[in-house]
């Protein structure tokens, strides 16, 4: 017995010494790590937090999710095609460069830094058509593709099984079974019920190619970050009309029933004329990039296309490792190019200091400037943190709105009723540096006026936030939402 007592009180006395030592030495490896990287401070700052209170959790995380790459194997892969991909879209530069002069003197620095990094350029000659109904564009999408000639291609984050979503997909079988060339492309972990469906198995027996991006494979996520997503929305027909937009592939009445927030609220555009090309392009890159039997992107560019209206538009795409931050410094120029009005739509709001001083800036010189979010939101989390900065931006003038008729989905941007930036892109870190985003920008007063009018709706269904009334909610509520904001970087 008092050997017993000897042994354990020995080992738990080694444990017990060399416990502290070895969490100083993984805190101070890590520490030399982060500088060696140069995060954003605010991330560096959480993970460092994170990894001192909870070493080995810490590391485990960072390690899934700490850092940005998608892979050696496939970040070779990107910028080897990349490089060729932008011979393509430099020759379109090139012959659209005359279109630039079209562009209204509020929009010409936007697009000129939206076209950088290898972008694409604004276009003239565009028609484009705004839906707000879900369970019209779904309808619509069914239309597109029984009256398909030659090709039909998707790609989207979500591929929810249920509701009209079916009849999207028995569609496309009747179109691939008829001889139209159908291709479907769609995120690993967004799609994941429905990949793990018969669906998969069906379009492929129909001659439909279906491709999985960024699948998570646990053996390999030392070297892959497993919450990189593809978050595009793009739907092309005949390499001639696009669909983009906030809405995936869902049926409203059946999607996230569960989760008690209502109805997911989407628009999308359709698109006909030359700017459809480069969301084709797109498509194309995006294809190549998660087909492993594919080692070069050998794509044509695609055939000029006819002018079908008056409209100037640009197509922008981001994502990490290729075109690498545009996306915050394009949506920092356009809060700061603002003059009168900005007006934000957004699911999920958690912007980094950078973002959220602009916004401020933006309402000291005198713009109003509005923010429009979910009153409820399926991440718990995400609405806890969104609200910790409820009281700095409505200090410095800005409005916010609560939209109490479902979950608002709509990813919108309009800057003085003249600019407007509409597609999958969230008003977060997330989107601003992990995910692969899909916007249209456009510059054209008749389609604001038509956004303008939609926000007007999202704003009769919401209730404004009282600075006065925000500022006397319980003690408690304001400890839980800055507990939240200290994840913000993360999420």
């Amino acid at each position: 017995m008092n050997f017993l007592n000897y042994l354990s009180g020995s080992i738990f006395g080694v444990s017990f010494i060399w416990a502290p030592i070895l969490h100083v030495a993984i805190v101070i490896l890590f520490g030399f790590h982060m500088i060696s990287v140069r995060r954003p401070v605010a991330v560096s700052i959480a993970w460092f937090l994170i990894v001192v209170l909870f070493p080995l959790i810490g590391v485990s995380l960072y390690i899934l999710i700490g850092e940005r790459p998608v892979g050696r194997k496939l970040t070779r892969k990107i910028i080897r095609m990349d490089k060729e991909y932008a011979a393509i879209t430099g020759d379109m530069r090139k012959h659209y460069q005359a279109d630039r002069q079209l562009l209204p003197i509020e929009g010409r620095a936007l697009s000129l830094l939206a076209e950088s990094k290898n972008g694409s350029p604004v276009i003239a000659g565009n028609k484009l058509e705004l839906f707000t109904s879900s369970l019209e564009i779904l309808q619509c999408f069914v239309d597109e593709i029984n009256q398909a000639k030659k090709t039909l291609h998707l790609e989207f984050y979500i591929w929810a099984l249920g509701g009209d979503a079916d009849r999207v997909g028995e569609a496309l079988i009747a179109a691939a079974k008829r001889g139209v060339a159908c291709k479907v492309l769609l995120d690993s972990l967004g799609s994941n019920d429905w990949f793990k469906s018969s669906w998969p198995n069906r379009f492929r027996k129909a001659g439909i190619q279906v491709g999985e991006a960024l699948p998570i494979q646990i053996g390999r996520l030392q070297f892959r970050r497993a919450d990189l997503r593809l978050h595009r929305k793009i739907f092309v027909i005949d390499n001639a009309i696009v669909w983009t937009g906030s809405m995936n592939m869902v049926d409203p009445r059946s999607f996230k029933q569960d989760s008690g927030v209502g109805e997911w609220v989407d628009a999308m555009v359709r698109i006909e004329g030359p700017v459809a090309s480069p969301f084709e392009l797109t498509f194309s890159f995006d294809w190549s990039v998660d087909n492993p039997k594919i080692t070069h992107f050998n794509k044509a560019a695609p055939a000029l296309m006819p002018i079908e209206g008056n409209v100037l538009a640009q197509e922008f795409s981001s994502g990490p490792v290729y075109r690498d931050d545009i996306l915050y410094q394009v949506l920092l120029s356009a809060i700061m190019d603002a003059r009168e009005e900005l007006t934000i739509t957004t699911p999920y709001f958690g912007p980094d200091d950078g973002l959220i001083q602009a916004l401020m800036a933006a309402a000291g010189r005198g713009v109003k400037v509005t923010l429009i979010v979910p009153k409820l939101n399926d991440s718990t989390l995400v609405a806890w943190s969104s609200r910790s900065f409820y009281t700095d931006l409505m200090n410095a003038g800005v409005k916010i709105a609560e939209f109490h008729g479902g979950l608002l989905h709509t990813k919108s941007l309009l800057i003085d009723k003249r600019v407007a930036i509409f597609g999958s892109v969230n008003f977060d870190q997330r989107s601003l540096r992990l995910n692969f985003e899909i916007s249209l920008i456009v510059y054209n007063d008749e389609f604001c006026a038509k956004l303008q009018t939609l926000i007007e709706t999202y704003l009769a269904k919401s209730d404004m936030v009282d600075p006065v009334s925000w500022s006397k909610r319980p003690h408690w509520r304001v400890l839980l939402e800055n507990a939240a904001h200290l994840t913000s970087p993360l999420l």
